[in-house]
């Protein structure tokens, strides 16, 4: 399917500058990237609805994503649904979910989930269609330049520190798909999403939809004595030049818990930007609700809430 990818764009900027003035505005590099390689062990599936009466450009965007393993061969993710400001109130959404539940019906899902903000239009648009909310969460930033913490980064006693860039290192695989698989325990609420086993193929597999999206893949990782990944923490910078940096894990496997690895691996990350990648200003994540542990850790090291969130999902 041919996409117009600066038409496409135009969609989501100018729905970013009228939803969230002020907040940082996207890349059209990312978004390009974003469309051209699919996340990992899923099927993109682009929806564009044309401007009205000839005109140029696009009045509407969809991005839905089909998982493709067997565990998950019944669901899907729809990356986003974005309609430009001015063609809103117009029946434009209406048209592209449309679309989009065809596409999913014709792939056999039972049922999509979705990123909303909660209390605003797009919660108001999802619960008219069926979603619900499964999983309540709110996004949080971190200003780099402002964090600060009087202690040197060090881990606590009895770990070491380990940091690459990109594709986990051989040495640290199996390790660190063990580590992965801890997030079994993380907070899922009532997704009918279930768990992918990690393996190391699969760990450098997500890598590479990082950097073949061009963007930059950071990870810190606390190592035990026998060289068990205990915890790690990873960022993503969308691009070279982006001055927000997502948030991906932070985890700590159960055994290692209660004893600071995740206070310890983010502050380590956040020496590590501030080194290598100075001109990243904020660190963007979002936690589940019902994650105290991990709210608690980012309220420690100066996380602020921006908007309250939730993974809704429609069961088709």
């Amino acid at each position: 399917m041919d996409i117009d990818i600066d038409a496409w764009f135009a969609v989501l900027a100018a729905a970013r500058a009228h939803d969230r003035p002020g907040g940082p505005a996207p890349e059209r590099a990312a978004e390009a990237a974003r469309l051209r390689v699919p996340s990992l062990h899923s099927r993109a599936v682009p929806v564009m609805l044309p401007a009205p009466d000839g005109a140029p450009g696009y009045a509407g965007v969809a991005l839905l994503r089909l998982h493709d393993t067997e565990e998950n061969a019944a669901h899907a993710f729809l990356d986003t649904l974005t309609v430009h400001p001015a063609h809103r109130g117009r029946g434009v959404g209406r048209a592209l979910w449309d679309a989009v539940r065809a596409r999913l019906a014709a792939g056999g899902r039972s049922s999509v989930s979705t990123l909303v903000e909660r209390g605003g239009a797009g919660e108001r648009f999802a619960v008219g269609r069926g979603a619900e909310c499964a999983l309540p969460m709110v996004e949080y930033v971190q200003e780099v330049t402002a964090a600060s913490d009087p202690a040197v980064p060090a881990p606590p006693a009895g770990y070491r520190f380990a940091a690459w860039s990109g594709v986990v290192p051989d040495a640290h695989a199996a390790a660190h798909a063990l580590a992965h698989d801890a997030m079994q325990d993380a907070p899922v609420g009532d997704l009918d999403e279930q768990h992918d086993p990690w393996d190391p193929e699969r760990i450098r597999a997500a890598a590479r939809v990082v950097l073949d999206r061009g963007g930059v893949l950071l990870t810190v990782a606390a190592l035990a004595a026998d060289g068990a990944v205990a915890g790690y923490t990873e960022l993503v910078l969308p691009t070279p030049a982006s001055v927000q940096a997502v948030q991906y894990d932070t985890v700590v496997v159960p055994a290692h818990r209660g004893r600071g690895l995740g206070r310890a691996v983010k502050l380590r990350m956040l020496e590590c930007l501030r080194a290598q990648w100075p001109d990243v200003r904020e660190i963007m994540t979002t936690v589940a609700d019902e994650n105290a542990p991990m709210r608690a850790v980012n309220a420690a090291l100066g996380y602020r809430a921006e908007q309250a969130l939730g993974l809704y999902q429609v069961r088709l």
